[in-house]
């Protein structure tokens, strides 16, 4: 086991890796930038270092700086948490290079993993079903238009690098298509420094069906059943939910089942997340891996009773997985809301600002992980999430309730939140019959925001 991990990200995550470190006897070393100077959770690691200024690419992006640290820290390990360099291959085969051991996957698994083509050929050399679409990266306007002939519009133009809904665009004919692939590609472009897309049948208001997997070194491959993340606004997630509500047990199986058999299939061990849509005759299509742990994993770790950050530590220590799958229970339902400091009434524009007020809710079953306390101020210069909110009940409906009581609860002030928002979703008749697909929000926006 590690003696010392530096946790290269902030915030909410970099406090559940330092707690998961304090908890397995690891010192943690935290990095923190300049606008995050301060900021109490940092006061729970071992040591921290500054490594520059507010803007991530002067800081958290910066892979001398967190190198730096962590060979001043004497950190044998890095956990990069989500987002910033969690999915950078470069960083982990660095991090290996320097003999600091990267807390993820092996750099060329997600190397290939992060590219959704090569991605996709794997899924098929699995016999994971996925949409039908083009073998590879589009290469000329005319191919595509020939293609989209094939495959019958509509059709989903979509970057083959990043995520987040960047360089996507929907095509419903010739014209579209054409003006989708430059928007698409300039805009992947622009996000990743890779302009390559390709092309898919675009699969209409389908659920959003993830399943989380955790793989060791020796080849162990354990599922930890699936999360339902259809309520989402312009692919950003806002509700996450375990089980998945009116899924058919027969098609949980099977895609939780071919969850397993990709990530089995490649070079790969740590957390992962493997992504797919369901249509509404329940056929499922894998469209992504994420090679990282996820801001929705307590949803899993609540129905399964799985520390799956402790896991990912002592699967990248070398151990192996102390359970197999007939070992995983689920039980009960667990819900998350993403909490973000945003105006949903003025187009979910960001309010950063200094929190003047906090009350954070509590009692049975509920869960809120967060970094922010009364006076930390939300800076303009990163994600606006304030934190997740996690309840676990016996049964869907007493989540629910449960969720909306804990919501009621939750007082904040000094900053917007999106607080107001989730509550009129929750008690929303579709939401509660388990009915949304990833474009029920979009479509009703109107009614939960005049």
């Amino acid at each position: 086991m590690f003696d010392r991990i530096l946790i290269a990200n902030r915030g909410e995550i970099a406090q559940r890796v330092i707690r998961a470190c304090r908890e397995l006897g690891i010192k943690s070393v935290a990095v923190f930038s300049e606008a995050d100077r301060g900021a109490h959770y940092l006061e729970l690691a071992d040591e921290k270092y500054c490594i520059g200024p507010a803007p991530a690419g002067e800081s958290y992006l910066c892979v001398k700086k967190i190198i730096a640290a962590a060979e001043i820290g004497s950190a044998q390990a890095v956990h990069p948490g989500y987002g910033f360099l969690a999915e950078n291959a470069e960083f982990a085969r660095i991090c290996r290079e320097c003999e600091i051991e990267f807390i993820g996957p092996p750099h060329e698994g997600m190397e290939k993993l992060g590219d959704k083509v090569a991605a996709r050929q794997m899924a098929m050399a699995a016999g994971v079903p996925v949409v039908p679409g083009s073998d590879g990266l589009i290469k000329s306007e005319s191919e595509a238009l020939m293609l989209a002939a094939g495959i019958g519009y509509p059709v989903l133009i979509k970057a083959t690098a990043g995520g987040g809904g960047k360089g996507m665009r929907v095509a419903r004919n010739d014209d579209e298509l054409r003006t989708g692939l430059k928007g698409a590609a300039q805009e992947a472009e622009k996000a990743f420094n890779n302009a390559g897309v390709y092309l898919e049948k675009y699969v209409e208001n389908p659920r959003h069906i993830e399943v989380q997997v955790i793989a060791d070194q020796q080849g162990n491959v354990v599922h930890l059943w699936e999360r339902d993340c259809s309520t989402q606004r312009k692919h950003q997630k806002l509700i996450e939910e375990s089980p998945a509500p009116n899924l058919p047990d027969v098609a949980r199986t099977a895609i939780c089942d071919a969850a397993a058999r990709l990530i089995r299939s490649v070079d790969y061990h740590n957390a992962g997340t493997v992504e797919f849509i369901v249509d509404k005759d329940n056929n499922f299509y894998f469209i992504e891996v994420n090679a990282r742990i996820q801001v929705e994993h307590p949803v899993s770790e609540q129905v399964t009773g799985i520390d799956l950050i402790e896991q990912q530590i002592r699967v990248a220590a070398g151990e192996e997985l102390p359970f197999t799958q007939a070992d995983v229970p689920c039980n009960g339902c667990a819900i998350e809301v993403r909490i973000n400091a945003e105006d949903p009434s003025n187009n979910f524009r960001p309010s950063p600002g200094t929190i003047t007020k906090l009350r954070i809710p509590g009692g049975r079953g509920v869960r809120f992980e967060s970094h922010v306390h009364q006076g930390y101020t939300i800076s303009p210069y990163y994600d606006s999430m304030v934190g997740k909110l996690i309840v676990h009940r016996p049964t869907r409906a007493q989540a629910i309730a449960c969720m909306l009581r804990a919501l009621d609860e939750f007082a904040i002030e000094g900053v917007k939140t999106s607080i107001p928002l989730l509550k009129k979703i929750l008690r929303d008749p579709t939401f509660q019959a388990g009915e949304v697909d990833t474009r029920w929000l979009e479509r009703t926006i109107d009614q939960f925001i005049p």
